[in-house]
């Protein structure tokens, strides 16, 4: 049997105009009212997928590993590391998850992975018992990052992700020896180079852990893409071939930074505008 679960992270507001790109404010402030420094809240949702015998996790958030100054930097809100809370809450610590999937490597998605800041300390690897599944493409881009978007990545981290013996690297299109045939990913380069999104199998459809390829609702909208986004018009291509597979499926999306919304079944409306039904603000054991 297989359950998911939904887990809250560390949250963090960013500005709102470079999470929306080209989108005017007085469109996406509908969605997501900003405070007086032009931020919105956003949340870092991972998932947790409890299977006979083992603990998957996909993704970790922000976590709580960035000193004082750049935690106030990127608007991260919590000292703790939230997530870690959140897996106690479950009956579980970073020690019992037998798998973390990454979507790709920046400090938003991939930071949970250290433990929380501590002066003097150096960066230390949780989840000592993990196998850490990514991208080969998105770990290359990781460890020689183009200047736009070096500062996403945590080089300590990747050090001691190398170091661990545990990463296992996957080419597109390729089947995970950890995981399994049953599981699938999809490919998107739009946000970054190799970003791989995990498809679940549930009875009721399959179930898509979004990324940034989708990072909450608003998103859905085809136009709506990110500042952050290497080739927004790739990736609305990518994000339509998805919406459309999932729609003929009944599939569902998992939104990682929407802090109000963490799933919904994709559905369209008669002029063609993809939308969600079957929305809720978080999942707990979900079977179906």
């Amino acid at each position: 049997m297989r359950t998911l679960t939904t887990l809250t992270g560390n949250s963090q507001k960013l500005d709102g105009g470079a999470m929306f790109g080209n989108a005017p404010r007085a469109l996406w402030e509908r969605w997501m009212p900003a405070d007086a420094l032009h931020r919105i809240d956003l949340g870092c949702r991972a998932l947790l997928v409890r299977e006979d015998e083992r603990n998957i996790l996909i993704e970790t958030g922000i976590g709580a590993f960035f000193s004082p100054e750049l935690k106030e930097r990127y608007g991260v809100q919590e000292s703790r590391h939230v997530l870690l809370d959140n897996l106690a809450a479950q009956g579980l610590s970073d020690a019992d998850i037998d798998v973390v999937v990454l979507t790709h490597l920046h400090f938003d998605h991939a930071g949970g992975l250290l433990a929380p800041w501590a002066e003097g300390q150096p960066a230390r690897l949780l989840f000592p018992h993990a196998r850490f599944v990514t991208g080969r493409r998105q770990w290359q881009r990781a460890t020689a990052p183009h200047a736009r978007d070096r500062a996403s990545y945590i080089p300590e981290l990747l050090q001691l992700l190398e170091a661990s013996g545990r990463l296992e690297l996957l080419d597109d299109g390729q089947t995970s020896p950890t995981l399994g045939a049953d599981w699938r990913f999809h490919v998107s380069d739009g946000h970054t180079p190799g970003q791989l999104l995990p498809e679940v199998a549930m009875p009721s459809g399959p179930v898509v852990f979004a990324g940034d390829l989708i990072p909450g609702a608003p998103w859905v909208h085809l136009p709506i893409t990110m500042g952050y986004d290497r080739f927004p018009e790739g990736l609305i291509e990518e994000k339509t071939a998805l919406l459309e597979d999932l729609l003929a499926r009944n599939g569902r999306l998992v939104f990682t930074h929407d802090p109000r919304v963490a799933m919904g079944r994709v559905s369209r409306d008669a002029k063609g505008k993809y939308g969600l039904s079957e929305s809720c603000a978080e999942v707990e054991g979900l079977a179906e």
